[in-house]
């Protein structure tokens, strides 16, 4: 895979491909982002629905060493500020792990990453759609995803109740809604 930096299309940002080496502060940026307290500062925050952890280093590290996986690690100024995970499924795209550092969000990085995320998977596999799964309670995160061109398709899977790695719910309705969007 490409480990180059490449300048975002604003410029101040620099996509490559995450290493090892980035295991831990990736890790950090992901629950910053997403549980406890810290991430009650940006609006992506799960906290009032999980607790616990949102990925831990082998999921991280599995990512990075996957055939058909890229974890883009996001910098300004040399600094981690947002990652996302592109997988190659058969006849699409998957996003996932995507996180922004809660300091940052709300100044539109978010639209600028995923829209690289979605020039990048198409490039690199000229797959047609992106899939991504979003908790469906999250509504206020599937608009902001839909404001992108994401569709709602009612397909849902269940939330891996009793398996910690991925949290400890707080409610008992928590399930994955499945968005698709046209690439290309």
């Amino acid at each position: 895979m490409d480990t180059a930096l490449r300048p975002a299309s604003g410029g101040d940002l620099t996509y490559r491909d995450a290493t090892p080496a980035d295991v831990d502060a990736l890790v950090a940026l992901i629950e910053s982002a997403y549980r406890g307290d810290a991430s009650r500062a940006g609006w992506t925050t799960e906290a009032d629905l999980l607790e616990g952890q949102r990925t831990d280093p082998q999921g991280v590290a599995a990512v990075i060493e996957s055939t058909t996986s890229r974890l883009l690690a996001v910098e300004r100024d040399g600094e981690l500020v947002a990652c996302c995970q592109l997988e190659h499924r058969d006849d699409h795209a998957y996003f996932g792990m995507f996180a922004v550092s809660p300091a940052l969000q709300g100044a539109g990085l978010g639209k600028e990453i995923i829209a690289e995320a979605e020039r990048t998977a198409h490039a690199t596999w000229g797959v047609p759609e992106m899939h991504m799964t979003v908790i469906s309670a999250r509504e206020d995160l599937i608009a902001w995803y839909e404001r992108r061109g994401y569709r709602r398709t009612g397909k849902m899977t269940p939330f891996p109740y009793g398996d910690e790695r991925f949290g400890i719910p707080q409610r008992a309705d928590l399930q994955f809604e499945l968005l698709v969007k046209e690439l290309g």
